[in-house]
């Protein structure tokens, strides 16, 4: 093996680990933002419940008027 290959070698293992080290910060920051916008969309359902609740009058006028618009009544 001439100088030249060798080089190339030692060239393209180093190419392979920077991409392998981009690859894995891309998925962390990707895992990162997938569990903020779910924790973001429990939050938003969570204000929704508890403010359905007040408006109510508490947790169970709550699933009885629920109740009532499924089916109608």
């Amino acid at each position: 093996m001439n100088a030249t290959t060798k080089k190339a070698l030692i060239g393209s293992k180093v190419t392979i680990r920077e991409t392998e080290k981009a690859v894995a910060e891309i998925s962390r920051v990707s895992i990162v933002g997938l569990g903020l916008t779910s924790a973001l969309i429990g939050l938003w359902s969570m204000a929704c419940l508890i403010g359905g609740m007040v408006e109510s009058g508490g947790p169970l006028a709550l699933i009885k008027n629920w109740y009532g618009a499924v089916i109608g009544v």
